[in-house]
């Protein structure tokens, strides 16, 4: 398969590039160090479109294609992970299923702010006791006679504090199992909604991580995202296409790695030459630069496949398993490149490599990855 970009898409990539480096540079490693969340550059991306890429122009997004969206999201990916996964969940996990399922009433309320940014979405499934298994909902939403009543905890919910809506998934009715689960859409200032202590993780450490506490919440059943009973088949969709959107993720940052290790080596001396000169790390850059390119075809095979409207559950899984892996092994061999180095903050290779296992874990973990290609490859 030959993927030729148009002049459209190389503009969105030098835009994107342009941005990564004019404002997401600059204070990354502070942004790291202090946990902050990007607040500012996420307003910005919001601006220049970044953060409603898949929207209809209707409500106030770019329209534009899936490759268009997964090249860009590798740009910042290179800079700020953390800020790619802000824009990720805001693409693909929230506006998407807002706009392909959501009511007039909901697109128009919600999905024009989501947008661009002026207002941020969230998406939250996993639970203390649901992680993997996401057929098992303990947050309840029962109907009573206006409203839902909902109630529960959800787990390690990106933009989790910052975000001013959320996409929850929850049981409507035990007895029919995974077709009583339902999605929708709760705002944050609510009654009940509870925001609980942030995440200190290893890494993407800028983006905003909580458990979401919804004590008796009444969610007014116009606030229904899409069918009843469809909420679990829904958020296997959402996942579906996040599933790109992270394998974008994870190969932007083996790319950022890679090209920091690539300069560095051209730099470095040892024995008195440039270490790229030395096969040992002239074979680790050819390994890094030809997993990128596998992982850079795995992922732009998803994300036409999805843009044909075609089944790419199987291509999604393929582009997220083998980039996040990509991302974890080039990354550790960026560190071993810069030696002493690569241990310390100023050369960014180990927020990097910090950054890169998550991909590994979120959107569905590598074990559920091979789950879904053994499953597809094996018809069963």
């Amino acid at each position: 398969m030959i993927f030729k970009l148009s002049e459209e898409q190389k503009n969105v990539v030098q835009a994107a590039r342009d941005f990564a480096q004019t404002y997401l540079l600059p204070e990354v490693i502070e942004r790291d160090e202090e946990q902050r969340f990007p607040t500012e550059e996420i307003r910005k991306m919001g601006e220049m479109g970044f953060m409603g890429m898949l929207v209809s122009p209707k409500y106030g997004g770019g329209g534009m294609d899936t490759l268009s969206y997964v090249l860009a999201l590798r740009e910042i990916a290179k800079i700020d992970a953390s800020a790619a996964v802000c824009m990720s969940v805001n693409n693909s996990l929230v506006c998407w299923v807002l706009e392909s399922y959501g009511s007039e009433h909901i697109k128009s309320k919600y999905l024009i702010p989501l947008a661009s940014a002026q207002a941020i979405g969230a998406f939250c499934l996993s639970e203390p006791e649901s992680g993997s298994d996401a057929t098992a909902q303990h947050t309840t939403a029962i109907e009573q006679e206006d409203h839902f009543l909902l109630n529960g905890t959800k787990n390690w919910i990106t933009n989790g504090n910052t975000a001013s809506y959320y996409v929850v998934i929850a049981q409507s009715n035990p007895e029919k199992k995974y077709k009583g689960i339902n999605a929708f859409l709760v705002e944050k200032s609510w009654e009940g909604v509870v925001v609980g202590k942030k995440e200190n993780k290893m890494g993407i450490r800028g983006s905003d991580t909580h458990s979401i506490m919804f004590q008796n919440v009444r969610v007014p059943k116009e606030n229904l995202i899409g069918e009843s009973g469809k909420g679990f088949n829904y958020a296997m969709e959402i996942l579906n296409g996040g599933r790109i959107g992270i394998a974008a993720q994870a190969l932007g940052i083996a790319e950022g790695a890679y090209e920091l290790s690539l300069a560095y080596s051209k730099q470095r001396k040892a024995f008195g030459e440039a270490i790229c000169n030395h096969q040992a790390i002239r074979f680790k850059l050819a390994d890094m630069a030809t997993r990128i390119e596998a992982s850079y075809l795995l992922c732009l095979q998803a994300a036409q496949k999805r843009q044909a409207g075609e089944d790419f559950s199987k291509e999604a899984a393929m582009a997220k398993i083998f980039s996040s892996e990509t991302a974890m092994w080039t990354t550790t061999e960026a560190v071993q490149i810069h030696g002493g180095y690569g241990y310390v903050k100023e050369y960014h290779v180990e927020r990097l490599m910090r950054d890169a296992k998550i991909t590994q874990i979120y959107e569905g973990t590598s074990e559920i990855q091979r789950l879904v290609i053994s499953r597809a490859i094996l018809g069963k």
